[in-house]
């Protein structure tokens, strides 16, 4: 008896007890928030279809997410003795503030307030990276993450680097190469033939032939857009390309090669 009482009475024991209730406390009180949240966020996707309400619920959880944690912290060190009053106060506001500053997470916190509140971009929509593009995935007060269209990798990118990322639009310009020996008006109306085709396409939301833009040695560039969903674009690339050949095929056209010209000096 003696024995489990001074273990319960032991100092030590008594400050890992309450650590321990003070974590799930903390623990319960995040779920609750975010269960509450995700049926917030399930009535959106439902009702409104809204990124922007779906992209604020998501950040609302990364920063209960991140003070809860600071709040716990905190708590555990004053059960274990650390004066946390005092030690905020000797810091000081002024040094707490200086000494963020020096670090790149205020940038990213800053950052992702101007995500939201600028509607940069939003869950769902597609934006590059460097050499990667895909759809947002998530963002938080520190990242924002993408699922890359070519790999499906996961690709972190910190919200300082937004001056960095392009959004995509989704259009698509293809150029398609048709020989000199072809009449314009023949090639116009080829091309109108080729749009109705792209237009009836299901994951395209619209073409349009644009002309003549470019005047090749051996072939005229007649040039055509389409409009899709940017993380489909390569599939959709596939299959306009798909359409282009076979009518080029119906109307007997071919696309010229390019033609290497051997000149000999005697």
């Amino acid at each position: 008896m003696d024995f489990f009482k001074d273990i319960v009475e032991n100092v030590w024991v008594q400050r890992g007890f309450w650590s321990v209730i003070v974590i799930l406390f903390s623990l319960f009180i995040y779920r609750i928030i975010t269960r509450i949240l995700s049926s917030k966020e399930k009535k959106t996707s439902k009702l409104m279809s809204n990124k922007k309400n779906k992209t604020i619920i998501r950040m609302l959880k990364s920063v209960i997410a991140g003070a809860l944690s600071i709040v716990t912290v905190l708590m555990v060190l004053q059960i274990y003795g650390v004066n946390v009053t005092s030690m905020l106060a000797g810091v000081g506001i002024v040094s707490i503030v200086v000494g963020f500053a020096l670090q790149d997470s205020l940038k990213d916190i800053i950052r992702g307030f101007v995500i939201i509140s600028d509607n940069y971009y939003e869950i769902g929509d597609v934006i590059k990276y460097n050499d990667n593009i895909g759809p947002v995935t998530s963002i938080s007060l520190l990242t924002t993450k993408i699922q890359d269209i070519n790999t499906m990798n996961i690709v972190s990118i910190a919200n300082r680097n937004i001056d960095k990322v392009e959004i995509d639009p989704g259009y698509v310009y293809i150029p398609i190469p048709l020989p000199h020996e072809i009449k314009v008006a023949k090639a116009d109306e080829v091309m109108h033939e080729i749009v109705k085709k792209l237009r009836r396409h299901n994951g395209i939301a619209s073409a349009d032939y644009q002309g003549i833009t470019q005047i090749e040695n051996s072939s005229l560039d007649y040039q055509i857009v389409i409009t899709c969903d940017p993380a489909n674009k390569l599939q959709i690339r596939r299959d306009t390309l798909h359409i282009i050949i076979e009518t080029l095929e119906e109307n007997k056209i071919e696309i010229p090669h390019t033609q290497l010209d051997l000149h000999s000096r005697k």
